[in-house]
């Protein structure tokens, strides 16, 4: 049970940011997830919606490799919310089954293909340790450019963003998500 009761629904938000309210709506079909949390402050979930979308169709990460990262930041946050939510993109991303069973068991990244052993390596030290070794940034630096690289550490730390509020007012994840291990 969530901490705080969760907006569901329009009518809970002053209707000068109904437009905010719409723009979930558009973008997720609902209301739940960090947003039941964010319309709280719904100027602020106003500035922070067009991230998702930003990710979602404009950032040259491809969405493959974006969901590693994704995965990564939710499954070291402990987010199990966007940890199921992710999962089902990820899948939809072609994301090998081998690669996520791996981050859900907080797995050495070195059992996989480089592709993807080297985002998975990034994003864990960048969770982790809030730094990247020169090995692991030097890795993705000789593949993509720095427009990637930047988007991609975006997309790292806003997920793990997004798991710190769902982990801090107790969002239930869905019931018929992936599950994160206790």
């Amino acid at each position: 049970m969530a901490r705080v009761t969760p907006i569901t629904e329009k009518a809970a938000v002053p209707a000068e940011y109904h437009a905010v309210v719409d723009g979930v709506l558009q973008t997720f079909g609902q209301i739940r997830g960090p947003f039941s949390m964010l319309l709280h402050s719904p100027k602020l979930a106003g500035h922070l919606l067009p991230l998702v979308n930003f990710f979602r169709g404009d950032s040259v990460v491809a969405a493959k490799d974006r969901s590693l990262g994704i995965l990564v930041a939710a499954r070291e946050r402990e987010g199990e919310y966007v940890w199921a939510a992710q999962v089902a993109a990820a899948r939809r991303a072609g994301v090998r089954e081998e690669a996520i069973d791996l981050i859900r068991a907080k797995g050495d990244p070195a059992q996989l293909p480089a592709e993807e052993r080297d985002i998975v390596a990034y994003a864990q030290q960048l969770v982790q340790k809030n730094r990247i070794d020169q090995a692991a940034f030097d890795a993705l630096n000789k593949q993509h450019d720095v427009q990637w690289m930047v988007e991609m550490t975006a997309a790292i730390n806003y997920y793990g963003f997004l798991s710190g509020v769902v982990n801090a007012f107790e969002v239930a994840a869905p019931a018929d998500g992936d599950q994160l291990p206790r």
